[in-house]
């Protein structure tokens, strides 16, 4: 079995990883309930997050997270996280712990792969080139994978550090800690023009109101300037909040009333 921290020094060759990528995406592809297409997902659940965890730890890891790690991996799956498109949660505890204690989770921002093809030009994870939503997933999925073992073996972690850094490289190839697949705001400024402290204009209840773009998610958060409302600014002024499909929005010309 492998001794972990010695393993994580080792410097895995290139084709090596690539060949295991490419195994670990054709079998995930072929067992997934979900997914049947590195080219247009859809779907994630955290079931296909299991699998993933699985074939990761028979392919990279000769089952070391089955047979030796007591702890627990959790998964999550979110729509609403807009900058990071993988989060590892790990349990802050001022008393030790035993390693049957020790759950980790590990949060997926789903929006990063459904939305991988909405804008043309190269989508960067880790510093590698990607051809899929499925294959920007797996690097994001062992960006995290790095966090586990990091804290598991050592309770701390930070992609910032040398040591996270050097384990990312090692055993994935890794050059970066950020990735740069397409963003809701960016997809709504390359599609719509829209971009955050705009002035936009909709209709409501039979009346057109304006406001400032003050947020970007599956729908566009607006405030509007209104006496009664319940939000105010530095300067006091008072806004109302309304949620907005995106399409129904307009930008309002420049000097107009």
């Amino acid at each position: 079995m492998l001794d972990m921290c010695a393993f994580l020094k080792i410097k895995q060759i290139e084709e090596t990883i690539v060949s295991r990528r490419y195994d670990i995406r054709k079998q995930f592809i072929q067992d997934s309930a979900n997914i049947k297409d590195e080219n247009s997902l859809r779907v994630i659940s955290t079931e296909d997050m299991c699998l993933l965890l699985s074939l990761y730890d028979r392919i990279f890891f000769d089952h070391w997270f089955k047979e030796c790690f007591k702890g627990k991996i959790k998964f999550s799956l979110s729509k609403r996280m807009t900058r990071s498109a993988g989060l590892t949660l790990c349990p802050k505890k001022r008393q030790p712990f035993t390693q049957e204690e020790f759950i980790i989770e590990i949060r997926i921002g789903v929006n990063f792969f459904f939305n991988y093809d909405a804008l043309k030009g190269d989508k960067m994870v880790s510093g590698i080139k990607t051809h899929s939503g499925l294959e920007a997933l797996q690097l994001v999925f062992e960006h995290e994978l790095c966090h586990v073992l990091e804290f598991a073996l050592y309770h701390k972690s930070s992609c910032k550090g040398k040591r996270f850094k050097e384990m990312a490289f090692n055993l994935f190839g890794h050059t970066e800690s950020y990735h740069k697949l397409p963003t809701q705001k960016q997809i709504v400024y390359e599609n719509l023009g829209l971009k955050i402290g705009d002035v936009v204009c909709f209709d409501f209840e039979d009346h057109k109101l304006k406001g400032v773009l003050y947020k970007i998610n599956k729908r566009a958060t607006v405030m509007v300037k209104d006496k009664k409302g319940l939000y105010s600014d530095k300067q006091r002024n008072r806004y109302s909040k309304y949620y907005v499909p995106l399409n129904a929005l307009a930008k309002e010309e420049m000097g107009k009333q």
